[in-house]
């Protein structure tokens, strides 16, 4: 990574996470980012001294060997068409934008150009997020491997099929708007058991974080866990039991079935 110039077509919240972590991961970087906005080009100049900043999005893909497309989904094509013909064969097209498929961008871009898509999430922007990687028709193993470089200095990466990446979308994509609202839920309960709402925020976001530690760094299947503080006649089976007369697992499943189709349908519609 520490070898390659690496740039950025957008400056949003996303870019900044991935600068970031890149720079803390390895140090000093050739970067550039491009984007309209240039208070958010103000931002990556002055807190993380990239000299490369610019309105114009060709000029990053001159300078860049990877490039990383980070705009919205339904801009994607017409930003593909104005640079197009400056992506040379050397060149590493990388896409974090949701639904977008790696032949919906290889359309608007030279034939043989390497390309790897990305579906990250937003703990990103803390450093901790969850991302799937899928390679097109043309990327090699080599950039595969770079991009999982890239993308885990700011969290952890699975590579997948294309066809899974709709999947991924649904569950971690998704997800963390799932845990914030199971988050909400516990601290709410703990309000209305006489907690203040500080404090049942702080413990539920906690006990969450702590929980997500330990299957991570046990390697420990969830279900055991969950055993191993389930005692005879206690107070965790009883809520536990509560929760599956309210349906928690299957109505989890939905949701994410749910999302990931809603992926599928939106990436078919942006062909």
């Amino acid at each position: 990574m520490d070898n390659k110039k690496i740039g950025f077509i957008g400056a949003g919240n996303m870019a900044e996470a991935f600068v970031k972590g890149m720079l803390k991961a390895a140090g000093p970087l050739d970067l550039a980012v491009s984007d309209l906005n240039t208070n958010r080009l103000d931002v990556f100049r002055n807190q993380y001294g990239v000299e490369g900043v610019t309105k114009d999005n060709r000029k990053v893909v001159e300078y860049a060997d990877v490039i990383i497309i980070a705009v919205k989904p339904q801009i994607i094509p017409a930003i593909l068409d104005e640079v197009a013909d400056l992506v040379l064969e050397d060149k590493l097209i990388v896409s974090i934008a949701a639904g977008v498929t790696t032949a919906t961008i290889e359309k608007h871009l030279p034939d043989g150009t390497r390309v790897v898509r990305v579906m990250p999430n937003t703990p990103a922007l803390v450093g901790l997020g969850a991302f799937g990687i899928c390679k097109g028709n043309n990327a090699s193993s080599d950039d595969i491997e770079l991009v999982e470089t890239m993308m885990n200095t700011v969290g952890i990466s699975v590579v997948v099929g294309e066809d899974r990446m709709d999947a991924i979308t649904g569950l971690s994509g998704s997800g963390p708007a799932y845990v914030y609202t199971f988050i909400d839920a516990l601290a709410d309960a703990g309000v209305n058991m006489g907690l203040t709402r500080v404090n049942a925020t702080k413990l539920a976001a906690q006990t969450v974080l702590g929980a997500a530690v330990m299957v991570l760094e046990t390697g420990i299947h969830p279900m055991q866990l969950k055993d191993n503080v389930t005692t005879p006649a206690g107070t965790t089976i009883c809520a536990l039991h509560e929760l599956d007369k309210g349906a928690f697992k299957s109505t989890v499943m939905s949701a994410v079935e749910a999302a990931t189709k809603k992926a599928e349908k939106l990436g078919k519609s942006s062909k």
